[in-house]
């Protein structure tokens, strides 16, 4: 088993948390993470509260383990952030934005607060709103992220935070980006794409299957779901999707894609419901390599911990034979 500071402040078994996945991470995936000695995350996006109460319901029901939700910061209303907390998870994780006007109600409440970073000007905001843990997302990770990479991101805001705990995350998805994150100094690693492939996240089977067949060099960060959708992201985050049908057609051109918004929407908004992989946005990560099925969640959590002891033991019997 592996013990860092991660494991120690929500008393988990396992140093590996959920991507709080807006859609895709809902009560039954967290639950099911949560269960199989991870932190599972519900993925709270938006805010629609009715989506919000069915799933932190079922979350709720089907766990007594540490567990916690997450809110894109910038579209976070007071009332639903109290929503949450009404829930009483261990933790609420704050993504892209300032997290200082929620931090103070999300500690009050007595819940841990985590703020997703993704260069160290906003690290260092989240200290200032009392951050317990602060995870550093490099650009490789899939659905809306900055510009920097996840190896030289992680130890630069791991230094400038310090002893404030970090997680790394961005393309990471097996047992070895685990370990990797460790050395970098980091408590532990995020991960989303790696469990929208499996059974217990939301979302269409097509999608899932897609995410199956992908590789890393199919991806690419891109506004347009963004504009066809009617999100206002703020300037520098873009979402790192799998190409497909409508990104060949209006990445690029995101200036006619808001003339022609009023028609495209009706027709992505169709061929999403359909799971319609050619028109609606598979967010995804670099580590749709390492995918290579569907599978229950619990599985993925053992097989990523038994990955990383292999890795743990490879890299010391390198050191034994280096006579160290």
């Amino acid at each position: 088993m592996i013990s860092t500071r991660l494991t120690t402040l929500f008393s988990i078994r396992h140093p590996l948390v959920l991507g709080p996945m807006g859609a895709v991470a809902g009560g039954e995936l967290a639950a099911a993470v949560s269960n199989a000695g991870a932190l599972g995350m519900v993925g709270g996006g938006y805010g629609d509260v009715d989506w919000l109460r069915r799933e932190l319901d079922i979350v709720a029901r089907l766990t007594r383990e540490p567990w916690g939700a997450g809110l894109i910061t910038w579209s976070a209303r007071p009332e639903v952030v109290d929503l949450v907390l009404g829930y009483k998870p261990h933790a609420v994780m704050l993504s892209f934005g300032d997290p200082r006007p929620h931090g103070r109600r999300v500690k009050d409440a007595g819940c841990k607060l985590v703020c997703q970073v993704q260069d160290v000007a906003d690290a260092l905001l989240a200290v200032e709103a009392g951050a317990d843990l602060i995870v550093a997302q490099g650009t490789e990770g899939g659905g809306h992220g900055g510009v920097r990479a996840t190896l030289p991101l992680v130890p630069a805001v791991v230094d400038a935070v310090a002893p404030v705990p970090v997680v790394a995350a961005g393309g990471i998805g097996d047992g070895r980006g685990l370990v990797a994150a460790l050395a970098l100094g980091a408590e532990g690693v995020l991960m989303g794409t790696r469990f929208y492939a499996s059974d217990e996240a939301l979302g269409h089977d097509s999608i899932k299957q897609r995410l199956t067949d992908a590789r890393a060099n199919q991806t690419m960060r891109t506004h347009v779901f963004d504009i066809v959708r009617g999100y206002d992201w703020p300037t520098g985050h873009t979402g790192r999707s799998l190409q497909n049908t409508f990104t060949r057609r209006w990445h690029g051109r995101d200036d006619e894609l808001r003339q022609q918004v009023a028609t495209q929407r009706e027709a992505y908004a169709a061929a999403a419901a359909e799971g319609d992989c050619d028109t609606a946005v598979v967010w995804a990560g670099e580590a749709v390599d390492l995918i290579s099925r569907v599978e229950p969640a619990a599985d993925l959590v053992a097989r990523i911990m038994e990955e990383a002891e292999l890795a743990l033991n490879s890299l010391s019997s390198l050191r034994q034979a280096n006579g160290a």
